[in-house]
């Protein structure tokens, strides 16, 4: 049967791979603004995963496990979405310096044949060091914040800032392989 990932996302293309050598990519056209926030941030992540799921699955004429996922950035409670600009990116790399920070995953993946769901969310507590003003501007000169849930990419350049890690490092990137790797083994 054939796997498809719901995503146009490169970083969780490319650990996908990991697991898997082919697969289709299906970009969702779900609109994540539809999912209510409700208070609880495991729920919210496997809905907005759940709908892009379910977008994909309108797009296919034939049987496939579909694969989805969403990953978003939490200080306090407070959603720490992509930032809007170079301003917003300081802002935001301002607010989680020295801090905790917590990231939540949602993943979907729908045997189609079988008519089986499986939902799951994760999440992993990063914890910043100290940056000064003109490490957090140099970075956000990189451009790699600017498209990054949180304004940073634990894979790449972003990485440095990072003091601690408790939980699954691939949750950060955006597609915790371990969870997902059992999953796929439930949906077969």
């Amino acid at each position: 049967m054939k796997i498809v990932l719901a995503s146009a996302s490169e970083r969780r293309q490319e650990l996908l791979s990991r697991l898997i050598k082919k697969f289709e990519i299906i970009v969702s056209d779900f609109d994540e603004s539809k999912v209510p926030f409700k208070g609880s941030i495991d729920k919210y992540v496997r809905d907005v995963a759940l709908g892009k799921a379910l977008d994909v699955r309108g797009k296919l004429n034939e049987d496939a496990i579909i694969i989805s996922a969403d990953t978003i950035v939490t200080l306090e409670d407070t959603v720490l979405g992509k930032p809007k600009d170079e301003e917003d990116a300081f802002k935001i790399l301002k607010s989680l310096q020295g801090r905790k920070h917590i990231v939540y995953s949602g993943i979907i993946v729908i045997n189609t044949a079988r008519n089986v769901i499986k939902q799951e969310s994760l999440a992993t507590e990063v914890t910043f060091s100290e940056m000064s003003d003109d490490e957090i501007l140099k970075y956000i000169k990189t451009g790699e914040p600017l498209d990054k849930a949180g304004a940073y990419g634990i894979q790449g350049i972003g990485g440095i800032f990072v003091n601690e890690i408790k939980g699954c490092y691939y949750n950060v990137v955006g597609l915790p392989l371990n969870k997902l790797k059992f999953m796929l083994e439930e949906v077969k």
